[in-house]
């Protein structure tokens, strides 16, 4: 996948805007416009569109409530204009997406390839693209988590672990930019599944860390993700082997390991 870089020099501000109990809103400014991605409430967004700064766009995942909660307020204050899954019913879409779309933001120079990612949602999608001529981002809503993935509320695991193959094959600097606080949790499952994993073991005691300072755990970046993160590793010896143990069968195709992780995710406290 090619992407274009920002048509304007100055560079790109990254917010994940903290929303309800655990949700986060992207924002991204550039020369006095903003985007933001997934705004389950206004009133965050409304709080950082300060001294002039023009909101641009807002970009829609999927149609959960705690992404799309604050959409009607913020078009109706800011007159952004909102971009959505061509296949989901969210509460106003003035251009709906599917994968091949490009959306050009002139305002921030910023431009998103359009990726369905079905699994968590029918019509899930993500937003990828750079934010500078050096940074690869995806939004990615519920789909990829940090150490985790979304549930499989409306589709297959053949669909989810498709869709998480997408993510996995774009550049392994890629942030990952997911909408959810989630990273502790996942990780702590994480490590029943690959207790020996040094990487993972390293990634707990940061985001440990990161907690404890009341910091962000997120965006991580793909490359991480690719060494930590079970759901993107059903074909690694380890994480097969943890997932026959848990099964107490032998799971012969991806597809059977990750639906064995994901049941396994489901129930662990």
């Amino acid at each position: 996948m090619n992407f274009v870089a920002p048509t304007l020099d100055a560079p790109a501000l990254l917010t994940p805007i903290p929303a309800l109990s655990d949700n986060y809103i992207w924002m991204v400014q550039r020369n006095g416009h903003a985007i933001v991605v997934d705004p389950g409430e206004a009133a965050p967004v409304l709080a950082h569109l300060t001294h002039g700064l023009i909101l641009e766009a807002i970009l829609i995942t999927h149609h959960h409530h705690d992404h799309v909660g604050g959409v009607q307020a913020l078009h109706q204050r800011t007159g952004a204009r909102v971009y959505g899954p061509r296949h989901e019913n969210i509460p106003i879409c003035d251009v709906r997406l599917e994968e091949g779309d490009i959306v050009d933001l002139p305002g921030a120079g910023l431009q998103f390839q359009i990726l369905d990612i079905p699994g968590h949602t029918a019509g899930h999608i993500a937003y990828a693209g750079r934010l500078d001529a050096d940074q690869t981002a995806i939004f990615c809503g519920d789909t990829l988590f940090a150490a985790g993935c979304g549930r499989l509320f409306e589709g297959t695991p053949a669909q989810m672990l498709d869709s998480l193959g997408k993510i996995g094959c774009l550049p392994p600097d890629t942030l990952v930019c997911c909408a959810h606080e989630y990273t502790a949790a996942n990780i702590r499952w994480a490590l029943q599944v690959e207790p020996a994993n040094a990487t993972l073991q390293a990634r707990a005691q940061d985001t440990a860390r990161l907690r404890a300072q009341g910091l962000p755990t997120v965006p991580s970046r793909l490359g991480l993700e690719l060494q930590t993160n079970p759901f993107l590793r059903t074909s690694h010896p380890d994480v097969q082997a943890a997932a026959n143990q848990h099964a107490a069968a032998l799971l012969s195709t991806p597809q059977a390991v990750f639906a064995c992780l994901r049941e396994w995710k489901n129930n662990f406290k």
